[in-house]
């Protein structure tokens, strides 16, 4: 429990100063970090969709009775659009009486409302924080004084005068001695702090949030992306693989993405503190290259403390460290992939009301996708061209607002015979964001390296989603051009979705500030590149590595740069550890324990039927011979290896798989697909031997009789060691054409 000290001081009167986020009880307000280096301060959030939350309360020593005037910190939140209707009103309630003011009903901008007076009669009063609407009302702070005056405005993290009236000290408490300093607790956060502790680091993990996990975590929901596993350092991802979620959906539920898990896991490794709902926003430095300090403050507290270590690396997703290290960094003028705020709603038994939400955008159900299994997926994105660092609240705030519009239209405009018992069961209120800074180190990633697959001697995480690009759609941004609300992924398939593009490890520290390293979507590549290198998977294993280089830095005295310049074959050894390795300090030797997973060579494990597991030989996609132009899938599940290969009907392709006869014998021999109704009727198989010849037709709308979906092209006698050809081609086969994998099974006389 959390208890509020609050100091009278001569500049002020007597007066106190209660923020929200210290209330005793939060009750069903939720506490908000997200826009703390816009407008100061962390705060409390009814975020209820649509039905009140439960009170917040705390109880609060005055200096002395009487009567104080009553201020609060909130703003409406839809004023700045002119927009009809307050949906944030609360009230304050004093000793279980509230004020005659509602508060969340004026200032498109965060201002301190007058309340009234009120007059204390005991020097320890409870105060509640009432909700109204369940519509996103919210309270920064409440200030009572005697003098009258209103307080100040503005927007400085722990002002002076915020800190003289909560009786903090001045100085931070100091908390030293760390090899390396991870700011940020999503995936590539989680991957460094790991990745060093095994490695003998000692390390400070600080997450402004009270969950790991970052977008990957319940608050945001976007699920694990990214191939792991494979490449030239195969061992790169099991670390990430011990805390990934498994969600079925994106939005997933809550129970899916294990935040209990994944703290677990953290705070089972002895060389990690970690410190939760803490922000950094702070840092000191040593000349110009060289970071000396971080501070961050409770954000429950507003107690700060000062991190000192060797090495800092920024897993902000902002380059926020890096920004306040003045290291050099890009970002997109414009353009730059937005914010989602995902939602889901269920069906009950009965009928069920939404209240009416003329603040919300003006929507009618053609106005947004129709969110099919009962899910707002990850295109509900806004804010291209919009400030993501500075108006970042501004940006969720829109998000949320289509949302309530689409809900609306669905339960009280032209969805409403439809969604009779329809509800909304959550939406973000934790923004998901893709793109701001990009900070610069010694390589700059960009497209062109990628596609060419230019080979970087440092290649080392490898990158398998495609250049995936956001933007606008047009369907739906006709009504809101300024601001559209949903978005269309554009994808360059040229990336190497098996074995992967090597990102170097040059993009992970920067190129003028000598001890910051970076893991995340906030590294050194371009916009176009940060398309494929952002998904969450591929950010935790930049983390791993970054923790393996910074427990070389550490031991050396060296910095990042030369890991890569003096101390590369080692780093390289490093890379190539399971991600169990362990040792509990830099100078002992490292041990590897018997529980690792086994080697998952270049193309990773598995991601669909093991081949090794089915029965006979068997030769997946990945080792066959394309001619012409084939695009690789995962979508359709129950596939063998990694994928398979899909291509349209007389394009003029071919797929050329090689199979050779374990011992001689009679074998079927089969090829596996994955039906689907745009597949062809007449997809032409060519079988070949030293001997024989085999022509088939197969209808690949059809489902395959074998399990693991395979399908019989015929029985052969064949030598030891003989090679068959299977030959799929596009021409004649009356639609698209899919090849997945082919096997030999022995016959049994």
């Amino acid at each position: 429990m959390l208890f509020l000290l609050a100091f009278a001081v001569p500049s002020f009167g007597q007066s106190v100063l209660v923020e929200a986020e210290s209330f005793d009880q939060s009750g069903g307000w939720k506490l908000d970090t997200q826009f703390i280096r816009e407008m100061g301060s962390p705060y409390l959030l009814a975020h209820g969709l649509g039905s009140p939350v439960a009170d917040a309360t705390t109880k609060v020593t005055f200096p002395e009775t009487g009567e104080y005037k009553v201020f609060v910190r909130t703003k409406d939140w839809v004023a700045r659009w002119d927009a009809p209707g307050t949906p944030g009103r609360f009230q304050l309630l004093v000793d279980g009486k509230p004020l005659a003011e509602t508060f969340g009903t004026q200032g498109a901008e965060w201002a301190w409302q007058a309340g009234g007076s009120v007059n204390i009669d005991s020097k320890e009063v409870e105060l509640k924080l009432h909700d109204l609407t369940g519509f996103d009302g919210r309270c920064d702070a409440i200030y009572f004084t005697k003098d009258g005056s209103t307080p100040p405005s503005d927007d400085k993290i722990l002002s002076a005068w915020r800190r003289d009236l909560l009786g903090l000290e001045e100085a931070p408490t100091v908390k030293d001695g760390y090899d390396l300093v991870v700011v940020g607790g999503g995936y590539s956060g989680m991957g460094a702090a790991i990745s060093a502790a095994r490695m003998g680091c000692k390390v400070a993990l600080i997450q402004d949030r009270p969950v790991l996990g970052g977008n990957g975590s319940s608050e945001v929901r976007v699920w694990a992306m990214g191939n792991i596993r494979r490449g030239k350092y195969p061992r790169i991802g099991e670390i990430v693989e011990e805390f990934s979620d498994h969600a079925k959906k994106s939005p997933g539920t809550y129970e899916e993405f294990g935040d209990e898990k994944k703290e677990e896991i953290v705070r089972a490794e002895p060389n990690i503190d970690l410190f939760l709902n803490h922000h950094a926003y702070k840092v000191d430095k040593d000349g110009d290259k060289k970071i000396s300090g971080v501070y961050a403050f409770d954000t429950r507290t507003s107690e700060q403390k000062r991190f000192s270590g060797k090495l800092y690396v920024d897993c902000t997703g902002h380059g926020t460290i890096g920004y306040l290290a003045e290291a050099d960094f890009d970002m997109a003028e414009k353009g730059r992939m937005g914010m989602s705020n995902m939602w889901a709603w269920a069906e009950g038994d009965e009928e069920r009301k939404f209240p009416e939400t003329p603040w919300a955008l003006d929507l009618s159900m053609k106005d947004f996708p129709y969110p099919r299994d009962h899910h707002g997926q990850w295109f509900w994105e806004s804010g291209f061209d919009k400030d993501p660092l500075g108006d970042a609240e501004g940006i969720r705030d829109w998000n949320l607002r289509a949302v309530y519009g689409a809900f609306n239209a669905m339960k009280n405009k032209d969805g409403a015979d439809q969604h009779k018992p329809a509800f909304l069961t959550w939406v973000a209120y934790v923004g998901g964001p893709r793109e701001s800074r990009l900070l610069q180190g010694d390589v700059v990633l960009t497209q062109d390296d990628i596609v060419s697959k230019r080979d970087f001697s440092d290649g080392c995480v490898p990158s398998t989603w495609s250049i995936d690009l956001h933007y606008p759609k047009k369907q739906f941004a006709e009504k809101f051009p300024d601001n559209p609300f949903i978005s269309i992924a554009v994808h360059d398939q040229r990336v190497d979705r098996n074995y992967g593009y090597p990102v170097p490890y040059r993009c992970f520290y920067s190129r003028n500030i000598d001890n910051l390293f970076m893991a995340g979507r906030c590294i050194s590549v371009d916009h176009q590149a940060l398309g494929t290198v952002r998904v969450m998977k591929t950010c935790g294993m930049m983390g791993e590595v970054v923790g393996k280089a910074a427990s070389i830095a550490a031991t050396y005295d060296c910095t990042p740069r030369e890991v890569y310049e003096r101390y590369w074959p080692e780093m390289d050894e490093l890379l190539k550890l399971p991600g169990k390795a362990h040792r509990a300090k830099l100078s002992d030797d490292i041990e590897v324990p018997s529980d690792v997973p086994p080697l998952a060579g270049p193309y990773g494990p598995p991601t669909g039927l093991d081949p090794a597991k089915l029965p006979g030989t068997v030769v997946d996609d990945s080792e066959a011979e394309r001619i012409g132009k084939w695009t690789s899938g995962t979508g359709l599940k129950g596939y063998v290896g990694y994928g398979y290969l899909y291509a349209g009907g007389d394009s003029g392709g071919a797929v050329r798989f090689a199979i050779e006869a374990p011992e001689a014998g009679l074998y079927d021999v089969r090829f596996a697909y994955q039906p689907h109704e745009n597949r062809g009727k007449t997809v032409p198989v060519l079988v070949e031997t030293k001997t024989e010849r085999l022509e088939k037709k197969i209808n690949q709308q059809q489902v395959p009789p074998i399990e693991g979906g395979f399908i019989s092209l015929g029985e052969l006698q064949l030598d030891k060691g003989e090679v068959v050809t299977v030959v799929v081609a596009t021409a004649g086969a009356g639609g698209n054409v899919h090849a997945d994998a082919v096997q030999l099974v022995p016959v049994k006389k």
